[in-house]
């Protein structure tokens, strides 16, 4: 089961909280606790067969002596038959193999601990219950004992991950485990064992905020951050992976503690820019949930190599699995850190021109993620400088926006709308309206986006309708030559406007009938 927590609403300090919305900042708040809440969450998309916050071990890991499952040696659904039965009685041998003594005890603890494991391994539904029902975790906690073999170990560090995998009230029942699997996190312990426990302990992570407490509680941050300095690709990727399920929130703590971490920056920008796509992706998700909850994360990444890398990997790559954090982190950073845009995605740079390359990619994508999380990661951009709205505007973006507009479905139109609402504008100050930029303006209106700002209005969610409003309001006051009020009342603006005129909501009342008055009152169409 992947985390069900609804995430806290952010603070003020909240680092997304800087994402600027130059045609209307009074939204940017709301705007800005979505987007935290996505990043926190584990995303629809990763949930692919299993649900990547929690994964079942069913192969050995890289450089140990287990010889790997067949496809034949699978259990499938229909032949379970006496499988419960098999692994109740498993249990019982694993707790008689604890008081053997003398010549062969090793053996047939090893032996009691595989039979298991492989119970728990080749099912597509494991015996976690009964394994659980049957004792099986207090047996295992012994067998994790210090001064245990490294083979011993590691069979019973399996055990455990794939139990952990379960649901949650089988994943709680590690509780007892926890100590000890953190504790061979550590120097002390072979590469094979500390990595089979991290990955044990990324599935316990990934059930819920409160194991995340424990787990944090209990010390597992720091061994699990040098465990993912390892030059061992494997080691690497599985302490990214129980990294980024550690520290995924919503209590910014963790992060926090992790960035200050000595070599975890250094280790990001290396894997980035030299590992393999699997251990590229673990990488950027922590990334995500970096940029995601920590201003002073935000802060160090955006002024590292890290920029340059994920916009590389994303223009590069046509893996949705690492696509998808990587566009996710980069958005992230864009909306966190004005240095990001200001002084890092500067017009004219190779860098800008790759960036805005790679997003135009996205939003040409088949994937409802990667077009959406592209269109937010635009409207941040574009609401930089005039030189970045205008680069923007005169690229392939902007007609590709438009066409998401009155296409896409509901999430995506509200993003494109964002970016195009922030091409036509720039700040004239804290409290006037925002000064027009008339090119911008009727091209995108010519290009066909009314229509999309009107069924907005619409729309029954208030941040959406207040930002039609905003648009249509732009239209009505700077289109060329006082043809704005005509062209919104052609697309059916005043009736949607009209629609607010009773609203219980009495910003959005007073909005919409101020517009309806002051451009439609009784002088209009007399000239």
């Amino acid at each position: 089961m992947a985390d069900g927590n609804n995430p806290a609403p952010p603070s003020a300090a909240s680092p997304l909280q800087s994402h600027r919305y130059a045609i209307k900042s009074s939204v940017h708040n709301t705007a800005a606790s979505r987007r935290r809440e996505q990043a926190v969450a584990i995303g629809k998309e990763r949930r692919e067969a299993l649900m990547r916050a929690k994964r079942v071990c069913r192969t050995p890991l890289s450089g140990s002596n287990e010889s790997a499952i067949e496809d034949g040696d699978m259990v499938i659904d229909d032949e379970k038959e006496g499988l419960e039965t098999r692994t109740a009685q498993a249990v019982q041998e694993l707790k008689s193999s604890l008081s053997s003594q003398g010549k062969g005890a090793q053996k047939k603890k090893i032996e009691a601990l595989r039979a298991l494991r492989r119970l728990l391994s080749q099912s597509e539904v494991p015996p976690i219950e009964v394994a659980i029902k049957a004792g099986a975790v207090p047996l295992l906690v012994q067998f994790l004992s210090f001064g245990s073999s490294d083979e011993q170990l590691l069979e019973t560090a399996w055990c455990l991950t794939n139990i952990a995998a379960g649901q949650p009230e089988e994943t709680k029942a590690l509780l007892p485990a926890l100590p000890l699997l953190i504790a061979h996190l550590g120097e002390k312990s072979s590469t094979l064992v500390a990595e089979q426990c991290a990955w044990a302990i990324g599935n316990v992570a990934g059930e819920g905020a409160d194991l995340r407490s424990t787990l944090l509680a209990q010390g597992a941050l720091l061994p699990l951050a040098r465990l993912m300095l390892s030059n061992k690709g494997s080691t690497a990727r599985t302490a990214a992976w129980a990294l980024s399920n550690l520290i995924k929130g919503p209590d910014p703590k963790a992060v926090n503690e992790l960035i200050k971490i000595e070599g975890v920056l250094n280790a990001i920008v290396r894997d980035l820019e030299k590992a393999d796509e699997e251990l590229a992706t673990e990488v950027a998700w922590v990334v995500v949930y970096l940029s995601a909850l920590s201003e002073k994360a935000i802060s160090l990444i955006v002024r590292s190599h890290v920029p340059q890398l994920l916009i590389a990997r994303l223009l590069a790559s046509e893996n949705l699995q690492l696509l998808i954090p990587v566009l996710r982190g980069l958005g992230n950073l864009v909306a966190g850190d004005g240095y990001m845009v200001d002084s890092v995605l500067i017009v004219g740079h190779s860098i800008t021109d790759q960036a805005l390359s790679s997003l135009i990619k996205c939003l040409k994508s088949d994937n409802r993620v990667l077009r959406k999380e592209a269109s937010w990661a635009l409207s941040n951009i574009a609401a930089g400088s005039f030189e970045h709205k205008k680069l923007i505007f005169t690229s392939e973006a902007t007609p590709l926006l438009i066409h998401l507009l009155t296409s896409a479905q509901f999430d995506i139109r509200k993003e494109a709308a964002y970016t195009l609402g922030n091409l036509c504008v720039v700040s004239a100050g804290c409290t006037d309206p925002p000064n027009i930029i008339t090119e911008h303006l009727a091209s995108i209106i010519n290009g066909g986006a009314l229509p999309g700002f009107v069924n907005l209005v619409r729309s029954a969610d208030i941040e959406s309708a207040r930002l039609g409003l905003q648009f249509l309001e732009l239209v009505m006051r700077g289109y060329p030559n006082g043809q704005g009020p005509a062209l919104v009342e052609r697309q059916d603006g005043i009736d949607a406007m009209e629609r607010f005129q009773f609203h219980e909501n009495e910003a959005m009342r007073n909005m919409a009938n101020g517009l309806v008055d002051k451009y439609f009152g009784e002088d209009y169409g007399l000239e």
